[in-house]
């Protein structure tokens, strides 16, 4: 895939937590349009999520799915358009003190690091209920190219995906990581 869907520098995506199964993701752009929706199916052995352009769900962005059924070290393939776009995999027993992800290419190279902003806070997030919220940094080649950031709020889950780069090829996966990190991080809380 040549070009992302998603060209803007900034997006917020929202899930809501008093939901009675299964989770609802909305991704905003600047101007507060939605851009990309999601439902999470409850009792799911096997990620398999699917981002849509809105809640018709009538045209798929991309897709991101488990390869396993547990793994503590998941492995998520993101896909756009049924071509492979990379894939996200978490950092097993390190994340338990602060979160990790590796950003792989299609060839399943390590391309990228997503990384918890600080290891003392991470701690402090883990017995604190995440009262403090949480902050990613992402790296593609050595070089920061976007911050997730989570706001504090008891009844959304909010996070800011803020891009450093204008001609960021792999923004569908970076989104990607922003939706996982909300859904799998946030339910680890």
């Amino acid at each position: 895939m040549d070009m992302s869907y998603f060209q803007e520098d900034r997006y917020t995506i929202r899930r809501k937590i008093f939901k009675l199964f299964g989770g609802a993701f909305h991704i905003y752009d600047a101007a507060g349009r939605v851009v990309g929706y999601t439902k999470m199916k409850a009792f799911k052995l096997k990620e398999d999520l699917r981002m849509y352009e809105s809640e018709d769900m009538q045209k798929e962005i991309f897709s991101i799915q488990a390869r396993h059924v547990i793994d503590f070290a998941a492995t998520y393939d993101v896909s756009a358009n049924g071509a492979p776009v990379g894939a996200l995999q978490r950092k097993g027993l390190k994340s338990i003190i602060k979160d990790e992800w590796f950003i792989l290419d299609t060839q399943n190279r390590k391309i990228g690091l997503i990384t918890e902003d600080n290891a003392g806070l991470a701690l402090v997030r883990r017995f604190l209920c995440n009262l403090v919220p949480q902050s990613f940094d992402c790296q593609l080649g050595g070089e920061k190219v976007c911050v997730f950031k989570q706001h504090f709020n008891p009844f959304v889950m909010k996070m800011t995906v803020t891009f450093h780069h204008h001609d960021d090829a792999h923004r569908d996966l970076l989104m990607a990581a922003g939706i996982l990190l909300c859904a799998i991080e946030g339910r680890q809380k």
